[in-house]
């Protein structure tokens, strides 16, 4: 006997269970507690109630995420980069780079970029050196950059 396929209710279900706890502790760490809890609900709500057209998306994960966090950022009032999110699942949340890259739908070495990208120093302002007028080595004819 064949087995049955899987019903939307056991698919959404499966992708409720893999991605609550990392959903609610992103919208934890970024709002107010109720605010984070409705966030959550909410786009469950649109992931369950649109299921059959999430899964045609390249990538479900990617696009839950991306909602997710669009979502959030606005109740916030601040939308963060990819990195700053990516750095505060993996420093703040103690996700490993392979969760990361499941919840997110990133591909693993994009989660490490965007984690080297989070961690660089920031650049600091560039100087500005006033050009003299012509240099005073004889061989330049512009500013030297010293």
């Amino acid at each position: 006997m064949k087995p049955a396929p899987p019903t939307v209710a056991m698919l959404t279900n499966a992708f409720y269970d893999l991605h609550r706890h990392a959903y609610h502790a992103y919208a934890a760490a970024r709002l107010p507690r109720e605010e984070a809890e409705l966030s959550v609900t909410h786009l469950f709500n649109v992931i369950a109630s649109h299921w059959t057209w999430v899964i045609t998306r390249e990538c479900p994960s990617a696009w839950a995420w991306e909602e997710h966090t669009r979502t959030v950022g606005r109740r916030a009032g601040h939308t963060p980069t990819q990195a700053e999110d990516t750095a505060l699942l993996h420093d703040d949340l103690h996700l490993s780079i392979d969760r990361i890259a499941t919840i997110t739908g990133t591909a693993p070495g994009r989660v490490t970029a965007l984690l080297a990208e989070a961690h660089r120093p920031p650049h600091p302002p560039a100087k500005r050196h006033r050009n003299p007028g012509p240099c005073p080595q004889w061989h330049r004819t512009t500013c030297c950059p010293a």
